[in-house]
Order: C-alpha cells, then structure tokens, then sequence
C-alpha cells in the first residue's frame, strides 16, 4: 500500500481564530492514522511563487485513509475555523512506491 501525503501552503490571516483550529487538528490526524512530517518551520523559496507562507505536510498510511480523514466529521467540524482564518492551497498526492 502507497502512503499518501496531504501537502498544505497556508497564510494565517487571523492568528486567534486559526488558534482552535490548529490546536484541534493533531488529534484528528493521529486519529485518522497520520502524522506531520512538517509544520511550519523556516522555508526558503527556491522557484516560482508560494500560496502560502506557512508549510505542512502530512503523511497517511493511504490515500483512501488521508481522504477519510479529510471527509470525516472530526476534521469537517474544525475545517470552517481554518477556512475563516487564513488562505492558501492543500493537495493530496500518492507517495512514491518504485517498482
């Protein structure tokens, strides 16, 4: 089975109100079977243009576990806080499995 990864660019545009966001989601990810792989932490562009200036990336044992969790009602009842309070991008891709 292919792990997949749920890959974020997130600017905060309200820090308080992101605040219960990001303090609720690490336990909907563990619940769900995933882990952070990065969250925040210094980053340099290298090429093209960020959508966003905070990084994450998130690892699930698969695709169909990352979108459960996307989809689930834990994650679905905190994702407004995270909507209302920033911008940004997430991308869900499969992992790299070579032959």
């Amino acid at each position: 089975m292919v792990k997949a990864y749920l890959i974020g660019q997130i600017s905060v545009t309200n820090p308080e109100g992101y605040g219960l966001y990001a303090s609720k989601v690490p336990q909907t990810i563990a619940d769900a079977g995933g882990r952070y792989v990065v969250r925040g932490g210094h980053a340099t562009q290298v090429e093209g243009q960020s959508l966003g200036d905070r990084n994450v990336v998130i690892e699930f044992p698969s695709r169909d576990a990352a979108q459960a969790w996307y989809d689930g009602p834990a994650y679905q009842a905190i994702l407004p806080h995270r909507l209302q309070n920033s911008t940004g991008a997430l991308v869900l891709v499969d992992g790299y499995a070579p032959n």
